[in-house]
Protein backbone atom coordinates (compact mmCIF):
# COMPACT_ATOMS: atom_id res chain seq x y z
CA UNK A 1 0.00 0.00 0.00
CA UNK A 2 1.44 2.97 -0.98
CA UNK A 3 2.67 5.71 1.45
CA UNK A 4 0.56 8.75 1.64
CA UNK A 5 2.81 12.45 2.12
CA UNK A 6 1.88 14.78 4.31
CA UNK A 7 1.54 18.26 3.00
CA UNK A 8 4.79 20.16 2.80
CA UNK A 9 3.33 23.17 4.11
CA UNK A 10 1.80 21.00 7.47
CA UNK A 11 5.78 19.07 7.32
CA UNK A 12 7.50 22.51 7.82
CA UNK A 13 4.91 23.95 10.19
CA UNK A 14 3.89 26.79 7.93
CA UNK A 15 1.17 28.42 6.13
CA UNK A 16 0.64 28.79 2.47
CA UNK A 17 1.51 32.46 2.05
CA UNK A 18 4.69 33.07 3.90
CA UNK A 19 7.50 34.39 2.31
CA UNK A 20 11.11 32.10 1.79
CA UNK A 21 13.01 33.51 4.88
CA UNK A 22 10.10 32.32 6.64
CA UNK A 23 10.27 29.22 5.00
CA UNK A 24 14.14 29.03 5.54
CA UNK A 25 13.94 29.68 9.23
CA UNK A 26 11.43 26.63 9.97
CA UNK A 27 13.57 24.71 7.87
CA UNK A 28 16.51 25.79 10.29
CA UNK A 29 14.67 25.47 13.20
CA UNK A 30 13.15 21.96 12.92
CA UNK A 31 16.20 20.40 10.72
CA UNK A 32 18.53 21.40 13.82
CA UNK A 33 15.51 19.42 16.37
CA UNK A 34 15.63 16.32 14.30
CA UNK A 35 18.98 16.13 13.18
CA UNK A 36 19.55 12.63 14.05
CA UNK A 37 22.88 13.08 15.73
CA UNK A 38 20.90 15.54 18.10
CA UNK A 39 18.89 11.91 18.40
CA UNK A 40 20.57 8.78 19.53
CA UNK A 41 17.70 7.50 20.96
CA UNK A 42 15.22 7.67 18.02
CA UNK A 43 18.34 8.09 15.07
CA UNK A 44 16.32 6.05 12.90
CA UNK A 45 13.01 8.17 13.18
CA UNK A 46 14.72 11.15 13.02
CA UNK A 47 16.52 10.38 9.93
CA UNK A 48 13.12 9.24 7.92
CA UNK A 49 11.96 13.21 9.34
CA UNK A 50 15.39 15.04 8.30
CA UNK A 51 14.71 13.66 5.01
CA UNK A 52 11.05 14.98 4.88
CA UNK A 53 12.13 18.17 5.91
CA UNK A 54 14.44 18.72 2.86
CA UNK A 55 11.83 17.00 0.67
CA UNK A 56 9.43 20.06 1.52
CA UNK A 57 11.95 22.39 1.99
CA UNK A 58 13.04 21.46 -1.61
CA UNK A 59 9.82 22.11 -3.07
CA UNK A 60 8.53 24.83 -1.19
CA UNK A 61 11.84 27.34 -1.13
CA UNK A 62 12.25 26.99 -4.88
CA UNK A 63 9.46 29.50 -6.67
CA UNK A 64 8.79 27.38 -9.73
CA UNK A 65 8.32 24.06 -7.95
CA UNK A 66 6.28 25.64 -5.17
CA UNK A 67 4.00 27.25 -7.52
CA UNK A 68 3.53 23.70 -9.08
CA UNK A 69 2.91 22.17 -6.53
CA UNK A 70 0.56 24.79 -4.93
CA UNK A 71 -1.66 24.13 -7.95
CA UNK A 72 -1.25 20.05 -8.52
CA UNK A 73 -0.28 18.89 -5.33
CA UNK A 74 2.36 16.17 -5.19
CA UNK A 75 1.32 15.16 -8.33
CA UNK A 76 2.81 18.36 -9.75
CA UNK A 77 6.46 17.91 -8.38
CA UNK A 78 6.88 14.46 -8.70
CA UNK A 79 8.62 14.61 -12.26
CA UNK A 80 10.71 16.89 -10.57
CA UNK A 81 12.74 14.40 -8.82
CA UNK A 82 14.06 11.21 -9.89
CA UNK A 83 13.15 7.79 -10.30
CA UNK A 84 11.98 6.15 -6.70
CA UNK A 85 11.32 9.96 -5.57
CA UNK A 86 13.25 12.29 -3.45
CA UNK A 87 16.98 12.02 -3.45
CA UNK A 88 18.77 14.19 -0.85
CA UNK A 89 21.79 13.57 -2.95
CA UNK A 90 20.54 13.66 -5.92
CA UNK A 91 17.12 15.68 -5.73
CA UNK A 92 18.63 18.90 -3.19
CA UNK A 93 19.49 21.37 -5.22
CA UNK A 94 20.01 23.76 -2.69
CA UNK A 95 23.13 22.71 -0.90
CA UNK A 96 24.51 26.69 -0.78
CA UNK A 97 21.97 26.91 1.77
CA UNK A 98 23.00 24.20 3.66
CA UNK A 99 25.95 26.63 5.61
CA UNK A 100 23.34 29.41 5.85
CA UNK A 101 20.70 27.20 7.85
CA UNK A 102 23.34 25.10 9.39
CA UNK A 103 26.25 26.83 10.01
CA UNK A 104 27.00 25.24 13.69
CA UNK A 105 24.79 22.26 12.67
CA UNK A 106 27.52 21.18 10.06
CA UNK A 107 29.81 20.10 13.30
CA UNK A 108 27.19 17.16 13.93
CA UNK A 109 28.49 15.45 10.48
CA UNK A 110 31.94 15.14 11.71
CA UNK A 111 33.18 18.24 9.35
CA UNK A 112 34.50 20.32 11.09
CA UNK A 113 32.08 23.42 9.95
CA UNK A 114 32.83 25.21 6.64
CA UNK A 115 33.45 23.04 3.78
CA UNK A 116 33.11 18.97 4.31
CA UNK A 117 29.62 18.83 4.14
CA UNK A 118 30.07 20.43 0.67
CA UNK A 119 32.67 18.08 -0.67
CA UNK A 120 30.40 15.13 0.47
CA UNK A 121 27.46 15.81 -1.20
CA UNK A 122 28.64 17.81 -4.02
CA UNK A 123 31.83 14.88 -4.85
CA UNK A 124 34.25 18.24 -4.46
CA UNK A 125 36.06 19.85 -6.74
CA UNK A 126 39.99 19.54 -6.14
CA UNK A 127 42.06 22.30 -8.24
CA UNK A 128 45.17 21.31 -9.20
CA UNK A 129 48.24 23.06 -7.49
CA UNK A 130 50.55 23.14 -10.78
CA UNK A 131 48.11 24.17 -12.89
CA UNK A 132 47.18 27.22 -10.78
CA UNK A 133 47.33 30.70 -11.84
CA UNK A 134 49.63 33.18 -9.88
CA UNK A 135 48.68 35.23 -6.59
CA UNK A 136 47.53 38.52 -6.72
CA UNK A 137 49.71 41.36 -4.76
CA UNK A 138 48.32 44.73 -3.65
CA UNK A 139 50.01 47.59 -2.94
CA UNK A 140 48.31 50.49 -1.06
CA UNK A 141 49.36 54.42 -2.52
CA UNK A 142 48.80 57.33 -1.14
CA UNK A 143 48.01 60.54 -2.92
CA UNK A 144 47.81 64.29 -2.26
CA UNK A 145 45.02 66.36 -3.95
CA UNK A 146 47.99 67.71 -5.96
CA UNK A 147 48.70 64.13 -7.92
CA UNK A 148 44.75 63.50 -8.18
CA UNK A 149 44.17 66.83 -9.82
CA UNK A 150 47.01 66.43 -12.66
CA UNK A 151 47.87 63.06 -12.59
CA UNK A 152 51.19 61.57 -11.74
CA UNK A 153 54.01 59.00 -12.51
CA UNK A 154 55.02 56.52 -9.00
CA UNK A 155 57.40 53.84 -8.43
CA UNK A 156 56.34 50.93 -6.88
CA UNK A 157 58.98 48.65 -5.31
CA UNK A 158 57.80 45.08 -4.37
CA UNK A 159 58.76 41.27 -3.64
CA UNK A 160 57.34 38.61 -6.25
CA UNK A 161 57.35 34.80 -6.99
CA UNK A 162 58.92 34.48 -10.20
CA UNK A 163 59.77 31.36 -12.28
CA UNK A 164 62.41 29.64 -11.17
CA UNK A 165 65.58 30.02 -13.50
CA UNK A 166 67.03 26.40 -12.23
CA UNK A 167 64.07 24.14 -12.50
CA UNK A 168 61.83 26.55 -15.41
CA UNK A 169 59.14 26.41 -12.53
CA UNK A 170 58.88 22.13 -12.59
CA UNK A 171 60.47 22.04 -9.28
CA UNK A 172 62.85 19.31 -10.30
CA UNK A 173 64.13 17.20 -12.67
CA UNK A 174 62.84 13.68 -13.99
CA UNK A 175 58.75 14.11 -13.72
CA UNK A 176 57.37 10.88 -13.23
CA UNK A 177 53.54 9.76 -12.45
CA UNK A 178 52.69 10.40 -9.01
CA UNK A 179 52.44 6.59 -7.08
CA UNK A 180 49.96 7.56 -4.59
CA UNK A 181 46.87 8.88 -6.92
CA UNK A 182 48.44 6.97 -10.20
CA UNK A 183 48.17 10.17 -11.89
CA UNK A 184 45.01 11.54 -11.40
CA UNK A 185 45.72 14.08 -8.90
CA UNK A 186 43.20 12.88 -6.74
CA UNK A 187 42.39 10.43 -4.15
CA UNK A 188 38.84 9.45 -2.72
CA UNK A 189 37.66 8.80 0.75
CA UNK A 190 34.57 6.79 1.54
CA UNK A 191 32.08 8.50 4.83
CA UNK A 192 29.05 7.24 5.99
CA UNK A 193 25.83 8.88 7.14
CA UNK A 194 22.63 8.70 7.36
CA UNK A 195 22.07 9.29 4.15
CA UNK A 196 24.07 6.61 2.92
CA UNK A 197 27.62 6.15 1.78
CA UNK A 198 29.46 9.20 0.31
CA UNK A 199 32.34 9.29 -1.65
CA UNK A 200 34.87 12.29 -1.22
CA UNK A 201 37.58 13.74 -3.85
CA UNK A 202 40.35 15.19 -2.55
CA UNK A 203 43.42 16.76 -4.32
CA UNK A 204 46.47 13.64 -3.56
CA UNK A 205 48.42 14.79 -0.45
CA UNK A 206 51.64 13.77 -2.40
CA UNK A 207 51.42 15.36 -5.48
CA UNK A 208 49.25 18.43 -4.57
CA UNK A 209 46.96 17.85 -7.23
CA UNK A 210 49.28 17.74 -10.17
CA UNK A 211 49.30 13.92 -10.79
CA UNK A 212 53.21 14.72 -11.19
CA UNK A 213 56.28 14.33 -9.31
CA UNK A 214 59.84 15.20 -9.52
CA UNK A 215 62.22 12.54 -9.32
CA UNK A 216 65.01 15.33 -7.78
CA UNK A 217 64.11 18.04 -6.24
CA UNK A 218 65.32 21.33 -7.22
CA UNK A 219 67.44 22.74 -4.83
CA UNK A 220 67.35 26.48 -5.97
CA UNK A 221 63.26 26.51 -5.29
CA UNK A 222 63.42 23.66 -2.47
CA UNK A 223 60.94 22.14 -5.66
CA UNK A 224 58.39 25.01 -5.23
CA UNK A 225 59.05 25.90 -9.21
CA UNK A 226 59.44 29.88 -8.09
CA UNK A 227 61.94 31.91 -6.14
CA UNK A 228 61.11 35.61 -4.48
CA UNK A 229 62.43 38.47 -5.80
CA UNK A 230 62.49 42.48 -5.64
CA UNK A 231 60.87 43.42 -8.90
CA UNK A 232 60.08 48.05 -9.18
CA UNK A 233 57.22 48.98 -11.63
CA UNK A 234 57.00 52.92 -12.82
CA UNK A 235 53.00 53.16 -12.84
CA UNK A 236 51.51 56.38 -14.02
CA UNK A 237 48.71 57.25 -11.88
CA UNK A 238 45.41 59.24 -14.19
CA UNK A 239 44.09 62.15 -12.87
CA UNK A 240 40.59 62.11 -11.46
CA UNK A 241 41.14 58.90 -9.27
CA UNK A 242 39.21 58.53 -5.86
CA UNK A 243 39.89 56.11 -2.51
CA UNK A 244 38.35 52.98 -3.24
CA UNK A 245 39.49 53.05 -7.35
CA UNK A 246 42.24 50.64 -8.27
CA UNK A 247 44.13 50.10 -11.30
CA UNK A 248 45.04 46.16 -11.79
CA UNK A 249 48.74 45.35 -13.67
CA UNK A 250 48.48 42.70 -15.71
CA UNK A 251 50.86 39.80 -15.15
CA UNK A 252 53.08 41.40 -13.05
CA UNK A 253 51.70 39.35 -9.95
CA UNK A 254 53.24 36.29 -8.61
CA UNK A 255 54.38 33.80 -11.14
CA UNK A 256 51.63 30.54 -11.33
CA UNK A 257 52.08 27.35 -14.08
CA UNK A 258 48.76 28.90 -15.45
CA UNK A 259 49.77 32.45 -15.70
CA UNK A 260 51.30 35.33 -13.51
CA UNK A 261 48.60 37.02 -11.37
CA UNK A 262 48.17 40.61 -11.17
CA UNK A 263 49.35 43.65 -9.45
CA UNK A 264 46.23 45.84 -7.89
CA UNK A 265 47.35 49.54 -7.05
CA UNK A 266 44.46 50.64 -4.65
CA UNK A 267 44.40 53.99 -4.06
CA UNK A 268 44.13 56.44 -0.83
CA UNK A 269 43.92 59.69 -0.49
CA UNK A 270 45.41 62.34 1.89
CA UNK A 271 43.93 65.21 3.86
CA UNK A 272 44.57 69.03 2.45
CA UNK A 273 45.13 71.18 4.50
CA UNK A 274 43.09 73.87 2.62
CA UNK A 275 41.09 72.19 0.06
CA UNK A 276 38.12 69.69 0.50
CA UNK A 277 37.01 67.35 -2.66
CA UNK A 278 33.39 67.39 -3.89
CA UNK A 279 33.29 64.43 -6.70
CA UNK A 280 35.56 66.38 -9.72
CA UNK A 281 35.20 69.73 -7.50
CA UNK A 282 37.20 71.36 -4.83
CA UNK A 283 36.24 74.04 -2.08
CA UNK A 284 37.99 76.53 -0.11
CA UNK A 285 36.27 79.21 2.27
CA UNK A 286 37.55 82.73 1.70
CA UNK A 287 37.12 85.44 4.48
CA UNK A 288 36.31 88.98 3.36
CA UNK A 289 36.23 92.21 4.53
CA UNK A 290 32.97 93.79 4.80
CA UNK A 291 34.08 96.88 2.91
CA UNK A 292 34.60 94.18 0.22
CA UNK A 293 31.46 92.50 0.70
CA UNK A 294 29.50 95.46 0.24
CA UNK A 295 31.57 97.20 -2.39
CA UNK A 296 32.99 94.25 -4.31
CA UNK A 297 36.59 93.89 -5.12
CA UNK A 298 39.17 91.27 -6.75
CA UNK A 299 40.67 89.12 -4.69
CA UNK A 300 43.54 86.57 -4.85
CA UNK A 301 42.56 83.25 -4.62
CA UNK A 302 44.43 79.79 -3.58
CA UNK A 303 44.39 77.06 -6.29
CA UNK A 304 45.67 73.86 -6.69
CA UNK A 305 47.73 75.08 -9.86
CA UNK A 306 48.57 78.38 -8.21
CA UNK A 307 46.62 81.41 -7.08
CA UNK A 308 43.94 82.89 -9.35
CA UNK A 309 42.22 86.17 -9.44
CA UNK A 310 38.49 86.22 -8.37
CA UNK A 311 35.98 88.65 -8.74
CA UNK A 312 33.44 89.63 -5.56
CA UNK A 313 30.16 91.35 -6.65
CA UNK A 314 29.12 94.17 -4.56
CA UNK A 315 26.59 92.78 -2.47
CA UNK A 316 27.97 89.70 -1.77
CA UNK A 317 26.28 88.13 1.36
CA UNK A 318 28.14 85.82 3.73
CA UNK A 319 27.82 82.08 2.43
CA UNK A 320 27.94 83.08 -1.10
CA UNK A 321 29.47 80.01 -3.48
CA UNK A 322 31.85 82.20 -6.11
CA UNK A 323 33.09 79.26 -8.58
CA UNK A 324 36.17 79.30 -10.67
CA UNK A 325 35.70 77.24 -13.52
CA UNK A 326 38.46 74.91 -14.56
CA UNK A 327 40.39 74.97 -11.51
CA UNK A 328 39.42 71.65 -9.78
CA UNK A 329 40.35 67.63 -11.13
CA UNK A 330 40.81 66.82 -14.11
CA UNK A 331 38.17 63.95 -14.70
CA UNK A 332 39.16 60.79 -15.69
CA UNK A 333 37.17 60.63 -19.38
CA UNK A 334 38.01 64.35 -19.98
CA UNK A 335 37.06 67.66 -18.44
CA UNK A 336 38.39 69.69 -15.32
CA UNK A 337 36.28 70.30 -12.21
CA UNK A 338 35.61 73.59 -10.75
CA UNK A 339 36.80 75.13 -7.46
CA UNK A 340 33.62 76.65 -4.85
CA UNK A 341 34.81 79.60 -3.20
CA UNK A 342 32.22 79.87 -0.47
CA UNK A 343 32.67 83.92 0.81
CA UNK A 344 32.80 84.16 4.76
CA UNK A 345 32.41 87.69 5.98
CA UNK A 346 34.77 88.52 8.75
CA UNK A 347 33.85 90.11 11.72
CA UNK A 348 37.14 91.92 13.48
CA UNK A 349 36.85 91.42 16.83
CA UNK A 350 39.17 94.27 18.02
CA UNK A 351 38.55 97.86 16.12
CA UNK A 352 40.23 101.02 16.92
CA UNK A 353 38.81 104.29 17.89
CA UNK A 354 38.22 105.82 14.93
CA UNK A 355 37.47 101.98 13.24
CA UNK A 356 34.71 102.53 15.69
CA UNK A 357 33.86 105.82 14.86
CA UNK A 358 33.82 105.34 11.11
CA UNK A 359 31.57 102.45 11.78
CA UNK A 360 28.74 104.44 13.84
CA UNK A 361 29.02 107.04 11.09
CA UNK A 362 28.51 105.09 8.64
CA UNK A 363 25.37 102.78 10.80
CA UNK A 364 23.65 106.01 11.07
CA UNK A 365 23.78 107.38 7.69
CA UNK A 366 22.64 104.00 5.83
CA UNK A 367 20.53 103.86 3.00
CA UNK A 368 18.88 100.75 3.62
CA UNK A 369 17.40 99.40 6.87
CA UNK A 370 18.10 95.63 8.25
CA UNK A 371 15.70 93.29 7.81
CA UNK A 372 13.45 91.92 10.66
CA UNK A 373 14.04 87.99 12.21
CA UNK A 374 12.94 85.57 8.93
CA UNK A 375 12.71 81.95 8.51
CA UNK A 376 15.94 80.26 8.09
CA UNK A 377 16.47 79.00 4.49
Amino acid sequence: MPVTKRDYYEVLGIGRGVSRDEIKAAYRRLAKAHHPDCNPENRSEAEERFKELSEAYEVLVDADKRRLYDAYGHEGVSRQFGPGGFDFRRDFTHVDDISDLFGDLLQGFGMGGGGGLFDLLMGGRPQSRRRARGGDIRIAVRLDLEEIANSVTKELSFNRFERCPECGGAGGKGIESCGTCGGRGQVQRRASSFLGQFVQVQPCPDCGGSGERVKETCKACSGEGRVRKPRTLKVRIPAGVAAGNYLPLHGEGHFGPAGNGDVIVQFEEKEHQLFTRQGDDISVELPVSISTAVMGGKLKVPTISGEKQLEVPSGTQSGTVLRIRGAGIKHLDGGVGDELVRVVIHVPKHLSREEKSLLKKLDESKSEAIPGPRKPA
